[in-house]
């Protein structure tokens, strides 16, 4: 038995697009990982694919969600603060504080109908409402973008798939500031959680463009 193919969870699930922490601390470079020297060209780089996606998923009906991660002294643990932030030898240095520019989203604005979660760690899903939201609207399929790859967006796509929701990482609409780790999770999640697919492949099956032998598999054959 093959797990389901891509064109089938895009055509035939319900399903929604998820922006993890496409913020300004982690995208602009006044942000706190722009201060940090990180590079953010991979960034600068994934912004054309995530609103190609944004657009296409507004226009066919599938629902946006913003995920933000914002943090403040009621979120803070010692565990929390001491843990390495983006150097082996810096700890968290309290970024995405509640009410900052750092945690306003980068390049979108969401509109009527879009979702929007905050989260405090690196999960969508923790102690947030995220889940009974999707699964409210009968969501099956999550297609995951953001920032960082390797990080909140890795995390919680392994936890939407222990949730048992179908998982589907877009790399060129995902990005972070290492490359070695974005090659990282791509297989990470090809090998063990879901589907790997560009977005123009995702933009392509939502407009019905799917592979004519693809078009009618069943869930029972696959």
């Amino acid at each position: 038995m093959k797990p389901l193919p891509l064109d089938y969870l895009l055509t035939k699930t319900q399903k929604a697009l998820v922006l993890v922490d496409v913020q300004n601390e982690f995208c602009h470079i006044d942000g706190a990982f722009g201060k940090k020297g990180c590079d953010l060209s991979p960034i600068a780089d994934m912004m054309a694919a995530l609103n190609r996606l944004v657009d296409s998923a507004r226009e066919k009906g599938v629902p946006v969600v913003f995920i933000q991660n914002i943090e403040d002294e009621n979120t803070d643990s010692f565990a929390w603060r001491m843990r390495p932030d983006a150097k082996e030898d810096s700890t968290n240095e309290g970024v995405c504080r509640r009410g900052t520019w750092g945690t306003e989203l980068f390049g979108f604005v969401p509109r009527e109908g879009d979702i929007v979660v905050q989260k405090n760690r690196f999960s969508g899903f923790l102690d947030t409402p995220l889940n009974a939201i999707l699964r409210n609207r009968g969501i099956e399929t999550l297609v995951f973008t953001g920032v960082a790859t390797n990080i909140c967006v890795e995390t919680t796509a392994r936890h939407a798939s222990i949730l048992d929701y179908h998982v589907i990482l877009a790399p060129d609409a995902c990005a972070t500031w290492y490359p070695d780790l974005q090659e990282a999770t791509c297989k990470n999640i090809r090998l063990w959680f879901g589907k790997v697919a560009e977005s123009s492949e995702i933009v392509g099956l939502w407009a019905g463009n799917a592979p004519e032998e693809e078009k009618e598999v069943p869930p029972e054959c696959c």
